[in-house]
């Protein structure tokens, strides 16, 4: 089964939900993915719906857009 991913761009926010997420579902069952260090990763997130972070893609292409921390387009600057 394919795994969700949790986009991020590192800042207050995203890195708070990336730990509850974890603590949720458990870190082998997530694929992380932080832009800020990933930035090749921009345009995967953008393809699967992904408008800001933090964000969860779900493996069904449901993208579950968590708090707010950062627009995408923020991230590609």
């Amino acid at each position: 089964m394919k795994k969700p991913i949790f986009y991020h761009a590192g800042c207050s926010v995203c890195v708070s939900a990336e730990h509850d997420i974890i603590n949720l579902i458990g870190a082998g069952n997530i694929e992380v993915v932080h832009l800020g260090n990933d930035r090749n990763r921009i345009q995967d997130a953008e393809k699967a719906g992904v408008i800001s972070v933090p964000a969860l893609v779900m493996p069904n292409g449901n993208v579950l857009h968590i708090n707010f921390g950062a627009l995408i387009s923020d991230v590609k600057k």
